[in-house]
């Protein structure tokens, strides 16, 4: 009697592990909904920002595409979900979106303990800050007594105290949950310093009535990696995530692009050959098409193309690649082979 009762608690123990195991992942979700849902800002220029008819672009918005290319073939079948960097992780964690692509910072903090993981760098930043030409200021350790506009639950408020104290340097902080208010805020003269990363600065410098009357310090006063996220527990889902950003990467240094890529299909290099999947079946592993590299360069491009695009010299922006150019070329963006 004792032996079937232990029996009957273990089938009942493999049937609970085996429905848990049969639950649908994140992909599973996505391929089921036929979209994938993507947190973003809620309007940032170069990284994630709709025009009027309500179509989004940037940096940050291309991972998304990238993500519905490889799992659809199409980098139409997404949406998005404006985020304030205050509601962005509570969003992620609910399952409000499926991935939060929204010029985030990788900290120990959030990597650990909000049950996150950040699935790479698209792009290394560092903050800054923004100053009216009219102050005569040319460096940071200037702004002495200044009072400082940014965003709430952001880490630009934890390297703006670090900053000014580690200067013995006093400051008035004005914080706003929404970016468009930090923005307003400065350009109504209600601070005398605009401080966020610097891409951020950058884009926002654009929104101001008279752009050419600011300037941007030269000084980066902290690390600030930014790369797309997701809930931990979903390995399927990070891996494919992690290696969107890879396929980029990996796509501008082997020299295939949106242009080429259809030529590149009968190349006999094999590293190529991998990468576009008329060999082996690294797709197969992520739970997509092996030509999942393919669409995602078919249809968004590499990773040079959806920079220069964004936020390279030809934009508004016109940020030199930099830090974020390839490792070959002394840059930080490097990735792993698909082999």
């Amino acid at each position: 009697m004792k032996k079937s009762i232990i029996s009957a608690a273990l089938g009942v123990a493999a049937l609970g592990l085996a429905a848990t195991g049969a639950s649908a992942g994140t992909l599973d979700d996505v391929k089921a909904k036929g979209f994938v849902q993507c947190g973003v800002s809620q309007g940032l220029a170069g990284f994630s920002n709709p025009d009027a008819q309500g179509n989004w672009t940037g940096m940050d918005v291309d991972v998304c595409r990238g993500l519905s290319a490889a799992i659809f073939g199409d980098a139409t079948k997404v949406k998005f979900t404006p985020l304030s960097a205050k509601e962005r992780f509570t969003a992620l964690q609910s399952g409000e979106v499926d991935v939060l692509s929204r010029n985030t910072t990788w900290t120990a903090t959030r990597d650990t303990s909000l049950g996150l993981n950040f699935a790479g760098v698209n792009y290394y930043d560092g903050q800054g800050f923004m100053v009216r030409k009219s102050l005569g200021i040319k460096t940071a350790l200037e702004l002495s007594g200044a009072s400082v506009c940014t965003n709430t639950g952001t880490t630009t408020e934890l390297n703006v105290a670090d900053y000014f104290r580690a200067n013995k340097m006093e400051y008035e902080l004005v914080a706003f949950e929404k970016a468009d208010e930090v923005v307003a805020a400065y350009d109504a003269g209600r601070c005398d310093i605009f401080t966020t990363d610097q891409s951020g600065l950058y884009a926002q410098r654009t929104k101001l009535t008279n752009p050419d009357d600011h300037m941007v310090l030269p000084e980066i006063i902290s690390k600030e990696p930014l790369g797309p996220v997701v809930r931990q527990g979903d390995d399927q889902w990070f891996n494919l995530v992690k290696w969107t950003h890879f396929a980029m990467v990996n796509a501008e240094e082997l020299g295939v692009s949106s242009k080429n890529v259809g030529e590149m299909m009968g190349s006999d290099n094999p590293a190529i050959k991998r990468f576009l999947g008329t060999e082996g079946a690294f797709g197969e592993a992520l739970g997509v098409g092996n030509d999942w590299a393919a669409n995602i360069i078919k249809h968004v491009g590499n990773y040079s193309e959806v920079f220069e695009r964004a936020v390279g010299p030809d934009t508004p922006l016109a940020i030199a690649r930099g830090v974020n150019d390839l490792w070959s070329r002394g840059g930080l963006q490097y990735a792993p082979p698909i082999r």
